[in-house]
């Protein structure tokens, strides 16, 4: 009976080390190293991000005074506003305008340093950053004082070649012209570091190859740059989407979402709703619908570059 008690024992005795043998492979491995790493990151994540979230979808659910559940009544009700299909086709409009431009003025501009000297190329950089250093509510006070209706530097050259003076702010199709612009010279340094560092990868062997089979230029960038840069493109494209449409700060100090509205994105109308007007559930129902537009570009875009990693 006690051989029996001695043998029930000895696996009992036995499993402890093999827990702590396993416990120990576990914390050696580099994927168990570099989750306990990123947890405060993921933790901080979740309570500035993802509460923050949660709770606007439930406040979109209540009703102005924050006190009984609606359901999607803020919903329906924001369908039947024009304002709202306003806002939405000028948000649209507004991203993916700027987004172009600042791709194309970021590719172009990236080629020219890229062709610099190694010494000469930094300064460039350091120069061709500094919009994007600038906090965009300094920058904007500098923009706004360029495009003052009385003492507007821009019509004040303008006169000289007998143009002007143009309202900058005070016309619809001016005020929006001007918020891209604003919108464009503040984003396209991103661009364009980031176009640089990608053609800093593409090898120097393949320019050469293409040289020797008689491409020119324009061959070089179409089947060597454009697909070597595809990944870069799009994840700095879907990057620059996202921070465009939630852009607040812009077209708030600009024009306040004037002329009549017509300047209106998603975040400076839900600040008009939900703070000014003191309606805190229909703010949120406006901020949300940024969610399934972005959704809907990060699926493709990252849909491609999964498509083409897979393919590599």
């Amino acid at each position: 009976m006690a051989d029996v008690v001695v043998e029930q024992g000895r696996p009992a005795r036995t499993a402890s080390p093999r827990k702590r043998a396993s416990l120990r492979n576990a914390m050696g491995r580099k994927s168990t190293v570099a989750f306990f790493l990123t947890l405060p990151l993921i933790l901080l994540i979740a309570l500035l991000v993802l509460y923050p979230a949660f709770y606007s979808v439930y406040l979109a659910t209540l009703n102005k005074a924050m006190t009984k559940f609606v359901g999607l009544s803020n919903f329906t009700f924001l369908f039947k506003r024009e304002t709202f299909w306003m806002v939405v086709r000028q948000s649209c409009i507004f991203a993916i305008t700027a987004v172009v431009f600042k791709a194309l003025i970021g590719f172009i501009v990236a080629h020219f340093v890229h062709n610099i000297p190694g010494k000469k190329q930094r300064k460039w950089r350091g120069m061709l950053l500094v919009p994007w250093v600038i906090p965009p509510a300094m920058s904007t006070l500098a923009w706004l004082w360029l495009f003052d209706p009385s003492y507007s530097a821009f019509n004040y050259t303008l006169s000289f070649f007998v143009i002007g003076p143009i309202p900058w702010l005070g016309d619809t199709f001016w005020a929006r012209f001007s918020v891209i612009l604003v919108n464009v010279w503040y984003g396209a340094p991103f661009f364009l570091i980031m176009y640089l560092a990608a053609l800093k990868s593409v090898p120097d062997q393949l320019y050469e190859a293409a040289a020797i089979d008689g491409a020119n230029w324009w061959q070089k960038i179409w089947h060597i740059t454009l697909p070597m840069m595809r990944n870069i493109i799009a994840i700095t494209t879907l990057f620059s989407l996202i921070v465009t449409f939630a852009n607040f700060d812009i077209v708030r100090i600009l024009t306040s979402g004037g002329p009549l509205d017509r300047t209106h994105l998603f975040a400076t109308w839900a600040f008009q709703v939900g703070i000014q007007s003191s309606d805190i559930p229909l703010g949120a129902c406006v901020s949300l619908f940024m969610v399934p537009i972005l959704a809907v570009a990060a699926v493709f875009i990252l849909r491609d570059v999964n498509k083409r990693g897979n393919e590599a």
